[in-house]
């Protein structure tokens, strides 16, 4: 259930007292409170954001249709091919808190494992240099530091986005063994998502330090855009410069941002590894499958909306379900029943990266590969609004939605070079607080958080219609593999619970041991009573449980990956008009990549609400 909330106690939010968006067709339900053009102005690309309540979302020209550049020639100008990460892997054991290598320039590096890697454009090789041998020394955040606040890319102004195109071209100007260059920054996220450590610091030499699929996830990269907006304000000379954030969960910045795009040829911001198929004026798909379905602008945002509504409220009910699997030192990576990703994780992260990913790319470089992501600059403004998820998920809830209190992920820790060349070790413990670490973000209304799904199958009793036809979970034969759709008849824990049950314990749809190759896109829907299998439900649609979805990354010698996931459906039974049935119907439906998944188990339990 979701929590009693008042838009105004949300710091990222935009106080109003009616609704923001409001379904009225008959299957995906447009919004009307925004007022969205969904084409592209007719005169140029140089257009700005209407920055008032009710914003109109204006929607630039793509730069191939302004200007004469030829994506493919500016391949050409990639260079410096490295070579990837090799380890072996043992069974897990018991853990404490994941730390990464004193010495993070000594890591493995690999140049086979990838899939395609004769085509790795950006190179794998993803060790830092090295300039000094000595331990890094703990970092102190300073004190009382002047708040950096990130503004939301679609309002950003012009001399802003002069300023960050300066900063950018700054570190691209490094030479590329420094340390702050473009280049190795870009490798970090190379090194600690593609198996370039292992957990010797930890005690575990023969596992590897994965930083995904697990609660380990958002802590990671608030410490990596820490020091990476750190360093673009110090080679401009300005402490106070903040990144920008790409506001995808609001309709005014479904679009790539225009600052990315425009002016390609002098652009720091540009890079030619994106799909050209979503340069604005394309709205980005938070359901993102591999391939676009056609959906019309004004459909693909109300979408976007109620699925952002399920990551962050139905599907993020409690700390483990928001931060994903308790990952420590002795757990293997790859084969760990711990390795579950948060749902903002497996959600719209993994599709933004791969929607943004050039398709056309042996291995959808950058950002369509964990290995490569970090090249492009869009990549840090897609993971700052990843972060601002974070603190927004803890306000909308203040009771229960609360960060991981457990030593082990308390004391995780990383290794970075800050922006003085240090190499410094920071702590989970120190990034819960944006503003002691000296960001915030600029407001920006969230309308999602108006945008529960509504059925569209309600009272079918679809259970009751399916005994005998579709066999119960119980008969199944486990592991089951899912290179078609799958439907399976699941009991459920209990009926007609009270409002007062509900509010002790959330009833969660469990899909447990997910195995499947690490290495290739991945993306399964899950469905509960839905009449057509997948087809034309979409996420604005309460049948729509959620969806389960990786980015192919590296795991050395290891190809397979073995996860789960958790979806909330009090709601749900509550809006198809279910919560009377003894079983519902669940449906698991292949998108992409699942010619070799199998799955262990389908269950719904009850989780006490803590």
């Amino acid at each position: 259930m979701m929590a009693s909330l008042a838009l105004s106690s949300l710091p990222t939010s935009t106080t109003t007292k009616k609704p923001l968006f409001s379904k009225t067709s008959s299957h995906v339900k447009p919004f009307h409170r925004f007022k969205v053009s969904c084409n592209a102005p007719a005169d140029n690309n140089d257009k700005t954001v209407n920055n008032s309540d009710t914003p109109k979302l204006i929607l630039p020209k793509t730069p191939l249709e302004t200007q004469n550049v030829d994506r493919r020639n500016l391949l050409l100008g990639l260079g410096g091919l490295y070579g990837a990460a090799n380890l072996t892997t043992i069974p897990s054991a018991f853990g404490i808190p994941i730390a990464a290598p004193d010495n993070i320039s000594d890591c493995v590096a690999a140049t086979s494992n990838l899939r395609n890697s004769k085509d790795a454009i950006r190179g794998l090789a993803c060790c830092p240099p090295v300039l000094s041998t000595n331990k890094p020394m703990d970092y102190v955040l300073p004190s009382n530091p002047v708040i950096r606040v990130r503004p939301a890319a679609q309002k950003a102004t012009a001399d802003y986005i002069a300023k960050y195109q300066q900063a950018i071209q700054a570190m691209k100007d490094l030479p590329e063994d420094h340390p702050h260059s473009w280049k190795q920054q870009g490798k970090i996220h190379c090194a600690y998502c593609n198996g370039g450590y292992n957990q010797e610091q930890s005690g575990y030499p023969n596992l590897q330090l994965q930083i995904h699929n697990s609660w380990l996830f958002f802590p990671f990269h608030r410490w990596y855009l820490y020091f990476y907006e750190k360093i673009l304000g110090k080679l401009i000379n300005d402490p106070t410069f903040a990144l920008p954030y790409w506001n995808w969960d609001n309709p005014t910045g479904m679009v790539i941002p225009a600052m990315f795009e425009q002016n390609s040829k002098t652009n720091s911001l540009f890079d030619p590894l994106r799909d050209a198929k979503h340069l604005p004026p394309s709205i980005f798909d938070v359901e993102y499958a591999g391939a676009d379905t056609g959906a019309t602008c004004i459909d693909q945002i109300a979408i976007n909306l109620s699925s952002m509504y399920r990551q962050m409220v139905t599907n993020s009910t409690d700390t483990k379900r928001f931060f994903g699997g308790e990952f420590v030192a002795g757990n293997d990576p790859l084969a760990s029943e711990f390795n579950v990703a948060g749902t903002v994780e497996a959600g719209v992260h993994t599709a933004a990266h791969r929607w943004v990913g050039n398709s056309r790319m042996a291995n959808s470089e950058d950002m369509g590969n964990f290995y490569s992501a970090g090249y492009d600059p869009l990549f840090y403004v897609h993971h700052a609004n990843v972060d601002r998820m974070w603190q927004i998920w803890k306000d909308i809830d203040k009771k229960t939605h609360k960060d991981p209190t457990s030593g082990d992920w308390l004391n995780a820790s990383y290794v970075f070079y800050d922006e003085n060349e240090n190499l410094v070790r920071v702590y989970n413990r120190d990034c819960v607080d944006i503003n002691r670490m000296g960001y915030d973000y600029e407001r920006s209304a969230i309308p999602w958080i108006r945008s529960r799904p509504t059925a569209h199958a309600k009272g079918a009793n679809v259970a009751a219609k399916s005994a005998g036809i579709v066999q119960k979970v119980e008969d199944i034969v486990f592991p089951l593999k899912l290179n078609k759709i799958v439907k399976v008849l699941v009991k459920r824990p209990a009926t007609n619970r009270t409002k007062e049950e509900k509010e002790k314990a959330n009833e969660l749809l469990f899909v447990n041991g997910i195995t499947f190759d690490a290495e290739r896109f991945l993306k399964i829907d899950v469905f509960v009573n839905d009449v057509d299998d997948g087809i034309q439900t979409t996420a604005a649609d309460s049948e729509f449980a959620g969806s389960f979805a990786q980015l192919p990354h590296n795991h050395g010698d290891k190809m397979f990956m073995r996860s789960g996931a958790a979806f909330g459906i009090t709601e749900l039974l509550e809006d198809i008009e279910a919560e009377g049935d003894d079983s519902v119907v669940v449906t698991l439906v292949p998108r992409t990549g699942c010619d070799e998944v199998t799955i262990g188990e389908i269950k719904i339990q009850l989780v006490p609400i803590v």
